[in-house]
């Protein structure tokens, strides 16, 4: 286990900078399936549209954590599922950073003041069209946690190492539109981490460990 410095250090070292151009995604929803992205022609006829997350890191107050989110059950996309606070980037000039910081404070309400960025990792493609460019963040102390209903059913923490242990990184597979999806899932407590978000969490891993 790294102490939070000594963690930090790192991501400064493995990431790329903040403001770096994100890449094309080399990882994505068909990771598994021998698939490069973008979508396969299974999903060609998908839009591709940019995203931003972040991946919110706490190293205050005990030993490092990250901050997830679950989606709430009534949007009409990724309902109920475990993700990191962001969504699509704004046209207009926002850059993929931007995005990320005011996407956590719409969502979770920590606002840019409380998040230092670290570095960004690899952009991952979902069968559903976005390309998303996530970012690591270290929360500075004194925020506090506002989700907004409309987006967010809860906000909780899970341990750092634990889903950066290769033992919890584990392959499952459902049917999707006719389709065999082949996936990472990381089951936390009650909670099932799965697709894109695990996706993105093994990518982090392997850039930190790989």
């Amino acid at each position: 286990m790294l102490d939070g410095a000594a963690l930090v250090a790192r991501l400064r070292e493995r990431l790329d900078p903040v403001d770096s151009a994100p890449d094309h995604p080399r990882f994505g929803d068909g990771y598994l399936d021998g698939e490069a992205p973008p979508p396969s022609p299974d999903f060609a006829d998908v839009e591709i549209r940019a995203a931003a997350v972040i991946a919110p890191l706490i190293l205050h107050d005990g030993p490092p954590r990250l901050l997830l989110t679950e989606r709430a059950s009534h949007l009409p996309r990724h309902a109920g599922q475990i993700s990191f606070p962001g969504g699509r980037i704004d046209a207009g000039g926002e850059t993929a950073a931007e995005a990320a910081v005011r996407e956590l404070e719409e969502e979770v309400g920590i606002g840019r003041q409380h998040v230092e960025l670290i570095g960004r990792f690899d952009s991952y493609a979902t069968v559903t069209g976005y390309h998303v460019t996530p970012f690591v963040g270290v929360l500075k102390p004194g925020y506090t946690v506002q989700a907004d209903p409309g987006e967010v059913a809860d906000v909780f923490e899970t341990p750092f190492d634990f889903l950066m242990d290769p033992l919890n990184h584990q392959r499952h597979s459902r049917e999707w539109q006719g389709h065999i999806r082949h996936y990472y899932a990381m089951p936390w407590e009650e909670r099932y981490i799965w697709g894109a978000t695990a996706g993105m969490l093994k990518s982090l891993h392997d850039r930190l460990y790989g």
